[in-house]
């Protein structure tokens, strides 16, 4: 094999690879702990960035997304709400829709309580282009209770599986 055709072969797989990452797969590293016990602080998981074309978010997706703060930080939370859905906060728990949302990734012992946006007993309805997110940690959760909905724009991509560390591999 030439030289030239291996240069063009080595080009053109850092092209392919670069594309892949860009628009299709890429791996985050966990830092934190507002999605405890689901993700750890320093777990790896691999998102996937097709529905950012599709724009097809499922409640109990968890995606990552850019908080558009000052500080541009990336926020890692589960979907709660879809467009047109109504959620309210009322006695630690959410109610989606009228209806008591069940959440078996949370611990039992945790409640759900108000923030700067959401409060007790309030219940607000999410626009067309929002999602209403939580971390499955709520007391250490910086989330849509106090950001607001999130713009479904700063999505990055929903998480596929967790693949470090090994001994707790799972798929979403």
């Amino acid at each position: 094999m030439g030289k030239n055709k291996l240069v063009k072969i080595i080009t053109i797989t850092i092209i392919i690879s670069l594309l892949f990452k860009i628009y299709i797969f890429s791996t985050v590293h966990i830092s934190g702990q507002s999605m405890m016990p689901t993700l750890n602080n320093n777990d790896s998981v691999l998102i996937e960035k097709i529905s950012l074309f599709t724009k097809n978010f499922k409640r109990g997706q968890i995606i990552i997304f850019n908080s558009n703060n000052k500080n541009h930080d990336i926020y890692i939370k589960r979907i709660i709400g879809v467009e047109g859905d109504k959620i309210e906060l009322r006695g630690g728990s959410i109610y989606l829709n009228g209806n008591k949302l069940k959440e078996p990734y949370i611990k039992k012992y945790i409640t759900t309580n108000g923030g700067t946006f959401l409060h007790e007993n309030q219940i607000i309805k999410i626009k067309k282009g929002f999602i209403f997110v939580l971390g499955d940690n709520r007391p250490l959760s910086n989330d849509s209770r106090y950001l607001g909905p999130i713009n479904i724009k700063s999505i990055k991509g929903h998480i596929i599986f967790k693949f470090f560390p090994f001994n707790r591999f799972k798929f979403f």
